[in-house]
């Protein structure tokens, strides 16, 4: 097939070599690397904007990683009422489709009916979600009989099932197509660097914001970086900055937390994914195919707190096994889950902040201090591309920067293909299959597969070193191969020897090894159910996980 771009080919010290050496004022400076921060790159970037991103972990190490993996309209903000949202969201769902084909695929949904009235009533509403898809629809709703229904899903309950609704909605890789935007933002001359924090904000004496100082977390070294405009997209975590620029800033988020439970795919026996529409908490839960495995999700917590690496709640966890119960025949217990991952939702304050977090808008906000710090926040996954688009208005007018029109309607994504390049593991690498594949043609030794669950192998693992800025064990196994988050033991059974593959390729020794794979076990632990019972190898000793 006809690849689309050229490949890209970068490193972390080149990137970073750039901020050491040219000691130049760059137009916008982006902190945070999820999905807001890298959008905000990428349009900043295309539009010929001097443009440098920190993010102080991974790219999507943290909300951006952790979502029920849907580029959606939201079919429950329809019900809420917000129309604008559900426009935009169905819009913004097409344009992704259409720039990174390769990620983001149409996906059936079933709503089983078991009370008379209930395929009728979402039926219509779903058929109203249709028509505001306009030309970005992805199928057409329908009603189905109840012999449709479970055919099309072997495992569900079939007690007092009356029929169903199907609908048509989007599916895609959420970190896959976070690091994607980083390597297209690159490609449009964009400085894009992970593990870099920032500790402090540069103001001039009138106040204004000129820039931030920046610590490498790799090596500690420390930065003084100018920009014309910064940007706070930092997802959760943004009133840390708002508080970096003014101690007495309000607060603009409330923090809730939601959990996802993957499991084996033969809990739901089916291609398509199942939508209950109304928990006993009044939210909708899904439990959708995703890369051989059943995700089921989501919960919704408010927190008083916030951390990187969030931790499920038990009753959390029993809140999704129970809904289960009325759905399935065959009905996962705890033992059953092979990983569960934790999500923070970064919800705008109502001015009535009394209400439940599942009642707070997804749309998101803008925010100019008095110093010109630009704050995005809120929003969800599927609006990515329109946020960033309005935050690059507002900063050109802040800064008064020279820059044409938003680029990244039909920009298309690294990895882009018109076709399909490769099957199976290789297939969300879109374009960069072909690189892959050469590797393991130069190099057959690489060709072995990782484990015997999954048929990544060594060439995955370097590729993702060499060309995705992957710097840790869990970068790999959590966000460029997802083995984390689809099967906790696994990951923590591959750990030693992806550590053993990077500190060959990045020349690292063993102590670096044994790092690498203690950090990893500590992350990984949060992925257990029952963290008790996981065992790692560790130089060479099998260790628990307490």
């Amino acid at each position: 097939m006809k690849k689309e771009q050229k490949e890209t080919v970068f490193s972390r010290e080149q990137l970073l070599r750039k901020i050491e050496t040219e000691h130049q004022v760059w137009d916008i400076l982006v902190i945070g690397g999820g999905a807001t921060g890298l959008g905000v790159a990428l349009d900043s970037s295309s539009r010929g904007l001097k443009t440098v991103l920190f993010e102080q972990s991974d790219f999507a190490k943290g909300t951006s990683s952790r979502s029920t993996k849907l580029a959606h309209g939201g079919v429950r903000y329809l019900a809420q009422g917000n129309i604008k949202l559900v426009f935009e969201a169905l819009r913004e769902r097409g344009i992704m489709l259409e720039n990174a084909p390769h990620l983001v695929n149409s996906l059936s949904f079933i709503i089983p009916s078991y009370r008379w009235w209930e395929k009728y009533f979402y039926g219509i509403g779903l058929k109203i979600y249709d028509w505001m898809a306009q030309k970005f629809r992805m199928g057409n709703t329908s009603l189905l009989k109840r012999i449709t229904v479970l055919k099309q899903m072997g495992n569900l309950n079939p007690k007092k099932l009356n029929g169903g609704v199907q609908y048509y909605d989007g599916q895609f890789d959420d970190a896959r197509l976070a690091i994607n935007l980083a390597q297209t933002s690159i490609e449009q001359g964009g400085n894009l660097l992970n593990y870099m924090k920032v500790n402090e904000l540069n103001k001039d004496f009138n106040g204004k914001v000129t820039g931030v100082q920046v610590t490498d977390m790799e090596t500690g070294k420390a930065y003084s970086v100018q920009a014309k405009v910064v940007i706070n997209a930092t997802g959760v975590f943004v009133d840390d900055v708002l508080k970096m620029d003014n101690p007495d800033a309000n607060t603009l988020l409330k923090v809730s937390q939601g959990i996802h439970l993957v499991l084996p795919k033969s809990f739901l026996d089916s291609e398509h994914a199942l939508m209950i529409p109304a928990t006993t908490d009044g939210r909708v839960l899904f439990a959708v195919p995703w890369h051989n495995h059943l995700l089921v999700g989501t919960t919704d917590t408010p927190l008083d707190h916030h951390q990187l690496e969030p931790k499920p709640l038990k009753q959390e966890i029993n809140f999704i096994l129970d809904t289960l119960k009325d759905y399935l025949k065959i009905v996962p217990k705890e033992k059953d889950v092979l990983s569960v991952f934790v999500g923070l939702r970064p919800l705008v304050l109502p001015e009535n902040k009394e209400v439940g977090t599942k009642e707070i808008s997804r749309d998101h906000k803008l925010k100019v201090t008095a110093s010109k710090l630009i704050t995005i926040t809120g929003g969800k996954w599927t609006t990515y591309r329109k946020m960033a688009e309005d935050t690059v208005d507002q900063a050109i007018e802040v800064g008064s920067l020279s820059a044409g029109p938003c680029q990244t309607q039909t920009l298309k994504i690294h990895g882009y293909t018109t076709g399909n390049i490769a099957d199976g593991a290789l297939e969300f690498y879109g374009a960069d299959a072909i690189g892959i594949a050469q590797l393991k043609r130069h190099h057959p030794d690489w060709n072995h597969p990782l484990h015997p669950k999954f048929p990544f192998t060594v060439a995955e693992v370097i590729w993702a070193v060499r060309h995705e800025m992957a710097r840790t064990v869990d970068d790999i196994l959590a966000r460029r191969l997802r083995i984390l988050f689809l099967n906790a033991r696994a990951a923590i059974e591959l750990a030693p020897k992806v550590a053993e593959i990077m500190a060959g390729e990045m020349g690292k020794d063993q102590e670096w090894i044994n790092t690498q794979i203690k950090d990893f076990q500590n992350i990984a632990k949060n992925y257990l159910v029952n963290p008790v019972l996981g065992e790692v190898l560790i130089s060479g000793e099998l260790q628990k996980i307490e």
